[in-house]
C-alpha cells in the first residue's frame, strides 16, 4: 500500500510538474509575445478586473473541493450537491458583478471596465462546472489527465490572446485569452470525466461539509486579498500605466511560484490526506516534499533576480524596463510562497478549521500594518511590502505545521538551510560571470550567465550529495 501510494505520488508530481513547465514556458512566450503588441495600461485594466473573477471563483467553490478531497467516501449525493451549490452561486455572482461594474468604471474613471465586465465575468459560470470533475480526477491521482487538460487549454488560449493582440483588439485580447482557457478547460474534463451529476441535492450534506469548508474558504479569501489588494491602491492612487507595470512583474513572478505551487500542491494535498494517520509517514513526506519544493523554486527565483536586467532588455524590449525593479524585489516573495503553501496543506490535513482561521488572523493582523504603511509611500515600498508579507506567512505557516507534523523546527531547518546556502553560491557565480562579460553580446551574455548559475546548482547538489537531486531525478526518469 505505501508503495502504490508513493508511485502514484511521485508519478502525479512528475506530470503535474512537465506540465506544468510546459504550460509556464508556453505561457513565458505568450506573454513576452502579447506584452510587445499591447500597452501597459491595457494590463493595467485587466489586472483590477482580474483581482475579482479571480476572488469570486474562490467564492463559488467554497472550500467544498477540498473537503471532498479530504472526505474518506464521498457520495454522489456530495458530488452533485456541491455542483449544484457552485453553478448557483457562481450565476449569483455573475449579475451581481455586471450591475456593479458601472460604479467600478465610475471609480477608476475607465468606462472600459463597464463594457469588459460582462464577457469577463462568464468565468465564473463556466469555472464552476469545472470544480466537481477536476475534484474526482484529483481524487483518483489522474494528474496525468489532468496535466494534459490544462497543458492543451494554456495552449488553445495562447493561440487565441497571441491572434487577437496581432489584429489589434488591445485589452480584448487578455479577455479573450482568460475565457479560452477556462472554455476549453471545461470541455476537457466533462468529456475525459466519468461524472455525469448523479445522485441527489442534498442540504444536509453541504451542511456537514460547511464548518470545515467555509474556514478553508475564509482563509484562501483572507490570504488572495492581501496578496493582490494593493493592486486596486496602485490602479487608483498612481495610474494604470504604473499598475500595468507592476502587474507584469508580478505575473513574470508567479509563472514559476504558480507553476511550482500548483504542481505540489494538487497532487501532495490528497497524498498527504491518505497518511495523516501514520505520523512518522507523514512528518517524513512533509520534509520530502518540502525539500523538493524549496529546491526548485529557490534556484529559479533567485536565478532570475540575477539576470533580470539582461532578462526584460532581451525579451520585452526597453519599454518594459520600468518593471524590472518590481520584478527583482516581487521575485524574492516568490522564494517562500510555494514552501509555505507546503506547510499550510499540512495544516489543511492534519488541523482543523478553527486553528487554520486563527492562524491567518494573526497573519493577516501582521500584514494590515504593513499594507498600511507601504501603499501610501511608493510601488517600490509595496513591493518590499510583499516580501515582508510573504516571509511572515511561511514561518508563521512552518512554525504552526510542526505540532501537527511531529516535528522540530531544527528537522526543518536542517532540511532546507543545505538548499539556502548553494543558491546563495549559485547567485554570487552569476553575478561574477555578469560582471565579467559586461562587453559581451546581450543575447551571449545571458546564455553564458544561466548556463554558470545550472552548472554551479546541479554541480553542488552532485558534490554534496543533497537528497532532494535523487527525487527530482527519479520524477524526471517517471515522465521519460
Amino acid at each position: 500500500m505505501a508503495t502504490q501510494l508513493r508511485d502514484k505520488v511521485t508519478t502525479g508530481v512528475a506530470w503535474s510538474v512537465a506540465e506544468k513547465l510546459g504550460s509556464m514556458l508556453m505561457q513565458m512566450v505568450v506573454s513576452i509575445v502579447v506584452a510587445r503588441l499591447l500597452m501597459p495600461e491595457d494590463f493595467g485594466v485587466m489586472a483590477i478586473l482580474t483581482f475579482f473573477t479571480a476572488l469570486l471563483v474562490v467564492v463559488v467553490d467554497s472550500g467544498f473541493s477540498q473537503t471532498l478531497i479530504r472526505k474518506t467516501e464521498p457520495t454522489q449525493s456530495d458530488y452533485k450537491s456541491v455542483f449544484v451549490f457552485n453553478i448557483s452561486v457562481s450565476l449569483l455572482l455573475y449579475g451581481i458583478m455586471v450591475a456593479l461594474s458601472p460604479v467600478a468604471a465610475s471609480y477608476y474613471n475607465l468606462p472600459i471596465i463597464s463594457r469588459i465586465a460582462p464577457v469577463l465575468f462568464l468565468l465564473l459560470p463556466v469555472n464552476a462546472l469545472c470544480v466537481i470533475q477536476n475534484t474526482i480526477l484529483a481524487r483518483q491521482f489522474r494528474f496525468a489527465t489532468i496535466s494534459r487538460i490544462n497543458f492543451t487549454s494554456s495552449a488553445v488560449a495562447g493561440v487565441m490572446a497571441i491572434a487577437m493582440a496581432w489584429c489589434g483588439c488591445g485589452v480584448w485580447s487578455l479577455v479573450g485569452q482568460r475565457l479560452a482557457q477556462i472554455a476549453s478547460k471545461a470541455v476537457l474534463l466533462w468529456w475525459h470525466g466519468s461524472w455525469r451529476c448523479e445522485g441527489e441535492v442534498s442540504r444536509k450534506a453541504l451542511v456537514a461539509m460547511a464548518p470545515l469548508s467555509l474556514s478553508l474558504m475564509g482563509t484562501d479569501i483572507i490570504s488572495y486579498l492581501y496578496n493582490n489588494i494593493s493592486q486596486l491602491f496602485i490602479g487608483k492612487i498612481y495610474s494604470t500605466t504604473t499598475l500595468g507595470y507592476y502587474n507584469q512583474a508580478q505575473k513574470l513572478k508567479e509563472l514559476p511560484v504558480t507553476s511550482v505551487v500548483q504542481s505540489f500542491q494538487s497532487v501532495t494535498y490528497p497524498a498527504l490526506a491518505s497518511v495523516k494517520d501514520d505520523k512518522q509517514k507523514f512528518a517524513d513526506s512533509y520534509l520530502r516534499v518540502l525539500a523538493i519544493t524549496a529546491a526548485v523554486i529557490a534556484p529559479i527565483m533567485v536565478g532570475m533576480v540575477a539576470v533580470a536586467e539582461d532578462m526584460f532588455s532581451l525579451l520585452l524590449g526597453e519599454r518594459w524596463m520600468p518593471t524590472v525593479p518590481y520584478f527583482k524585489i516581487l521575485s524574492l516573495s516568490g522564494l517562500f510562497y510555494p514552501i509555505s503553501m507546503i506547510a499550510y496543506n499540512v495544516l489543511k490535513v492534519a488541523g482543523n478549521g478553527g486553528v487554520i482561521l486563527r492562524l491567518e488572523i494573526i497573519k493577516k493582523s501582521i500584514m494590515t500594518a504593513i499594507l498600511a504603511l507601504t501603499i501610501p509611500h511608493s510601488v517600490v515600498a509595496i513591493a518590499w511590502g510583499m516580501v515582508v508579507m510573504s516571509t511572515v506567512e511561511f514561518v508563521l505557516n512552518a512554525l504552526c505545521s510542526l505540532r501537527f507534523a511531529n516535528l522540530r523546527a531544527l528537522e526543518l531547518f536542517r532540511t532546507l538551510i543545505p538548499i539556502a546556502l548553494l543558491t546563495t553560491v549559485m547567485y554570487l557565480a552569476v553575478r561574477v560571470v555578469g560582471y565579467y562579460c559586461a562587453d559581451m553580446q546581450l543575447f551571449a551574455r545571458f546564455v553564458v550567465q544561466v548556463a554558470t548559475g545550472a552548472g554551479v546548482y546541479v554541480a553542488g547538489a552532485l558534490i554534496f550529495r543533497m537528497k532532494f537531486l535523487k527525487d527530482i531525478l527519479q520524477s524526471i526518469r517517471r515522465i521519460i
